[in-house]
Order: structure tokens, then sequence, then C-alpha cells
């Protein structure tokens, strides 16, 4: 009996050993395969990676209307009117008033799932750890499939204010950026969200991008200011990068298209 009791003790570091080894190939195999798939979908024709997606109903982006286009056809929108606090906000800017009608083709809002676009990137409103959530986050998510929650498990989480780009997969968009909104109503913070996720336009080649109403969900950020921050550091960012074609904001709620249709006359003005 001591005999059989030491073979098997001399085995079990053997069959530990074996089992950690199996587990480090899995995870060594599972962190690779986002890595070559996210290369050889970038590689893809278009009519190819359209193969993938989970929709067939995806939108291109000029699908997607300019706000000129859009302020013509939804008629009565010049009766919207801002407020005091409005023009107390939008003061906070200075805008190249030359530039108005260029850049009223630059700019779109869409009433409809982010996740249908077919543009260079998406904006996700995430969380910090990077972990596919509810809302938008948990729908883009979805829509990628699972190779990019193991892309995001790589990046070692996102803080506040700041944002990380990955590959889009099963996605009509190319790229994700996820950015992290704050919690506490913190204006700088959300402003930097927008900043941040800017800031990857030149390094990626991105020409057009799509935003949604970030942290103005369960948290809790003022619609209206969060419309104020996003318009206000949309128009200088166009001013000073000409080469970007579209930026988009997805206006899912009632209260953000009431919201974006009176608010974007101010920031882009048509007359």
């Amino acid at each position: 009996m001591p005999v059989l009791q030491n073979v098997v003790l001399q085995r079990v570091p053997r069959i530990a050993y074996s089992i950690q080894q199996s587990c480090l190939y899995s995870v060594l195999k599972m962190s690779t395969k986002w890595e070559s798939e996210k290369e050889r979908i970038m590689s893809l024709p278009v009519d190819e990676k359209r193969k993938l997606y989970k929709t067939d109903d995806y939108i291109t982006v000029n699908k997607v209307e300019s706000w000129c286009k859009y302020f013509v056809e939804n008629k009565g929108l010049h009766e919207k009117k801002h407020t005091g606090e409005d023009d107390a906000e939008f003061r906070k800017i200075t805008i190249d008033s030359e530039r108005n009608k260029e850049l009223t083709d630059k700019v779109s809002i869409f009433k409809g799932d982010i996740t249908k676009l077919e543009i260079d990137a998406i904006v996700n409103a995430a969380n910090s750890m990077l972990k596919a959530g509810g809302g938008v986050d948990g729908a883009i998510h979805r829509a990628a499939g699972p190779l990019l929650q193991q892309e995001c498990n790589s990046l070692g989480g996102c803080p506040t204010g700041e944002a990380r780009i990955t590959g889009g997969y099963n996605l009509p968009a190319k790229y994700v950026i996820h950015t992290v909104g704050p919690q506490n109503g913190s204006a700088p913070n959300l402003k930097s969200c927008y900043e941040k996720s800017l800031s990857y336009v030149l390094q990626y080649n991105i020409k057009s991008i799509a935003f949604p109403c970030i942290s103005t969900g369960i948290y809790g950020f003022p619609n209206r200011l969060a419309a104020h921050i996003a318009l206000s550091t949309a128009r200088k960012f166009l001013e000073s990068n000409s080469d970007m074609e579209k930026i988009i904001f997805c206006t899912f709620m009632p209260i953000d298209v009431d919201i974006y249709e009176t608010l974007m006359q101010m920031y882009f003005p048509l007359n």
C-alpha cells in the first residue's frame, strides 16, 4: 500500500503541471485568436466583410443624412428655441462662422441603432473594466461577437475620461472606440471622453465616427449639458481637422433628439 501511495504522490505533481500547461495553452490560444482574426477581418474587401455582419439592414455612411439635409426635411425645426442657459454654454467657445456652410455637411443626427452603421468607427459608452454591460455597451458587444471582449481583456481597463480602441469584428464599423464617461457629473471628464476618442482619428485614418450620448443613461449626466459638451468639442475638432468627413450623433431617446435638433442650430447654424 505505501508503494502505491508513493506512485500516486509522484504522479500528482505531473498531473497538476499538465493541467497548468493545458490551461496556459488555452489562454495563449485565446489571446492570439482575436489578434489573427482582427488582422484577417481588417484585410477583407468590403463585400466579404459584409458576410460577417449580424444584420442585413446595415447603413452606409452616405445614407446618413447631413445636418443640412436633415434640417430641410424635418419641418418646424427652426421653431425650436434655445434657452438663456444654452446661450451661456455656447458663449464658452468661439466658432469660425466662415466655416458654417462647410461644416453642416460634416455632422449628422442619427435616430437609430449605432451597431448598424457601416463607418470607420463607433464609440462605445464603456465601463472602466471594459466588460460587456447593458445598453449601448451590451448591444455593441453582442453585434461584434466574443472576440471583441477578448481584445478588451488585453487592454487592462480604461480610466474615466480616457479612451481605448479595438477592432469591430462582426460589426459593420471597422473600429470600436471605448470611452468611460463620468458617474459624478464631471463636465471636464465628459469633454475628455470626446477629445480622447477623436484623438484616434489621425492615427487610424478615421474619416467617419459615431457617438452615443455618453454618460446620460444610468450614469445620470444631464442630457442638455452633455449635448453642449459633445457639440462644442466636435465643432472645434472639425475646424482644426479638415480631412474629417463625418461626425454622427446617435440620439436614441426622444429627449436627446429634441435637444440635439435645438442645439445643432447653435453650433452648426445653417444661415
